[in-house]
């Protein structure tokens, strides 16, 4: 199927009113065609007015021109469950059309990430039925258009014989219907200004970008971010007009399909991160109606590679603790000083000019905005840096000095691994420069027993440099009662070699599990190497096993570790409270 082009049309009167909003003027897109596409998304509008969406296809050919501004699609259906089908087929019988009903289309290629809209009016249409019968669909068109790869997530379509069973038929969604939506890394929305107009398009993401809000007998609340685009609004300004809209989720790898319908509420600017944290723009959707069918779907599709401009998963504020995002007055906080640890560590002292005393305990992060810093303006594209279409650049650092120890009491220090645009500008930063970054706040619970709270051992798990929260807290621990495991890396020697000159005792209650040959440092890293050899840590030259924590030594566990570690260790230490501080914000 190529794109078949049509005069420009005019920007609506939604469409406008979203460009006003976010203040941005509209540009042409490029058109971009795509032939033989493998799935085909459909909309359209039922009796009571509201859209619905479906996903057919399997393999190329299915559709394609078969006339000027005439298209036609053969494919397997579901006759019973498929609500466009139903909508489309349901009381017609076969051969040219007389109510003509509005369709909309996605023609998509997720293999080579390509997609064209489609916009017109069906002519005629055929049926086999069956409860997996062949559906013939002959379409007008009449608007097209061509967009952008981005947030599509490769997948490479296979035909699959379906076997549609109707697991529920309601707005609360079963668990099945939940356990799809944190999989799903495709939806696909049909939305409609009325009875002249319909559009369908694709968002993609990360596997869980749309997240469930609540799920109650009146309907389930669902909310997904709206990522950087070529900002048409389209959709959007559909939605500005009329609020119904019409969702399919598939699951690729199962076969298994949502079908929802329900009114949406665009949230924008403050009115977006206070539902959804690091969102500028989001949607929520209250389900009035939705369908589950267990293998529905007449393909499969096997998984390549996601987006390079995915975000990571944007979690409701009522899911976690997010970070403060509100600027506490002018506080900033200016760079007066760094220390490289390693070649990939370095510590950085900030200090905080402010009206108030700037207070945080032991164990807190600080939360920083890097935008004025690293914010680029707006970009359609952006293939060289595609994560920072969405990047707002807040930032959390686990603070790694002790209040009032050693420094004044409006200096803090915190230790950064280099990984990143932020950690990358920091440690390009200078000093003497000046920089100031606003400082939003101090936050978070991962702390401690101090050493009058308590006389149980004090079990910490930590990998690389997620030994920061204890270095915050160090001095008001009892040494005798910690049990520090430790997974680092031989390149990272260095951070070991700074704690311990610093804290000559911490290296008794140490086991150090190193990752990395001896042989392959060099003649510094291997000094450093023996004068921890000489220290009185225990050290094991492998990776951390599961059986080297000993779970007798208390109830309740410390962890701080990236993600392979922390599961492990949290797989490992079944039956214990294990407290850990949880980043991915």
């Amino acid at each position: 199927m190529t794109s078949i082009l049509m005069d420009t049309m005019p920007w609506h009167d939604g469409e406008q009113r979203m460009q006003r909003l976010l203040h941005v003027p509209p540009l042409p897109e490029q058109p971009i065609s795509c032939r033989g596409p493998p799935l085909v998304a459909l909309g359209a509008v039922d009796k009571e007015g509201r859209p619905w969406s479906t996903l057919w296809g399997g393999q190329a050919g299915f559709a394609g021109p078969i006339a000027e501004s005439i298209i036609g699609l053969r494919a397997q259906v579901d006759t019973r469950y498929d609500p466009v089908f139903s909508e489309l087929f349901g009381n017609r019988p076969s051969g040219i059309t007389t109510d003509n009903p509005m369709v909309s289309g996605l023609a998509i290629d997720l293999e080579n990430r390509r997609r064209v809209k489609l916009f017109g009016h069906m002519v005629a249409g055929s049926r086999n039925d069956g409860d997996v019968g062949q559906a013939q669909l002959v379409v007008k068109i009449e608007e097209s258009l061509g967009n952008c790869p981005k947030y599509l997530n490769k997948k490479h379509i296979l035909p699959s014989r379906s076997n549609p069973q109707l697991i529920f038929d309601s707005p609360q969604l079963s668990q099945s219907a939940m356990d799809l939506l944190s999989r799903a890394d495709a939806i696909f929305v049909s939305s409609s200004r009325g009875k002249t107009d319909m559009d369908t398009n694709i968002r993609g993401g990360p596997p869980g970008f749309v997240r469930v809000e609540s799920n109650g007998p009146s309907g389930a609340v669902l909310v997904y971010p709206e990522y950087s685009g070529n900002r048409f609004y389209q959709t959007l300004g559909n939605m500005q007009v009329n609020p119904l809209a019409g969702y399919v989720i598939p699951d690729f790898e199962t076969g298994d399909v949502l079908y929802i319908t329900g009114h949406t509420q665009i949230l924008a600017g403050k009115e977006a991160a206070e539902v959804l944290p690091r969102s500028n723009l989001a949607v929520r959707i209250f389900i009035d109606a939705a369908k589950y069918v267990q293998n529905g779907l007449a393909f499969r599709g096997q998984p390549g590679d996601a987006s390079p401009y995915n975000p990571s998963v944007r979690f409701l504020l009522a899911e976690k603790t997010i970070p403060s995002t509100d600027i506490s007055g002018d506080m900033k906080a200016t760079l007066i000083k760094k220390e490289i640890i390693t070649p990939t560590i370095q510590r950085f002292r900030f200090r905080v000019a402010s009206h108030s005393p700037v207070l945080w305990v032991p164990g807190q992060y600080g939360t920083f905005s890097f935008d004025e810093e690293l914010n680029m303006g707006y970009s359609h594209m952006r293939d060289d840096d595609p994560t920072s279409l969405n990047d707002d650049y807040i930032r959390t650092f686990t603070v790694s000095s002790y209040p009032g120890r050693d420094l004044p009491s409006n200096e803090f220090e915190i230790t950064v691994r280099l990984h990143g645009k932020v950690s990358e500008y920091l440690f390009r930063a200078y000093e003497g420069a000046g920089i100031e970054v606003p400082l939003k706040g101090f936050g978070g619970s991962f702390r401690l027993p101090q050493a009058t709270e308590s006389n149980e051992i004090i079990p910490f798990v930590a990998g690389g440099i997620g030994i920061t929260p204890l270095l915050g807290q160090l001095p008001g621990l009892d040494l005798s009662r910690l049990r520090l495991f430790w997974s680092i890396s031989i390149n990272d020697l260095g951070i070991i070699q700074d704690l311990f000159q610093k804290w000559p005792d911490l290296a008794v209650p140490t086991t150090l599990f190193i990752t990395g040959s001896p042989s392959s440092i060099d003649e510094r890293q291997k000094s450093i190497y023996d004068t921890i050899q000489a220290s009185k840590a225990h050290i094991e030259l492998r990776r951390m096993q599961a059986d080297d924590l000993e779970q007798s030594l208390a109830d309740t566990w410390y962890l701080c570790a990236g993600h392979e570690l922390q599961r492990s260790v949290l797989s490992w230490l079944t039956g214990k409270k294990v407290v850990w501080e949880d980043f991915n914000y």
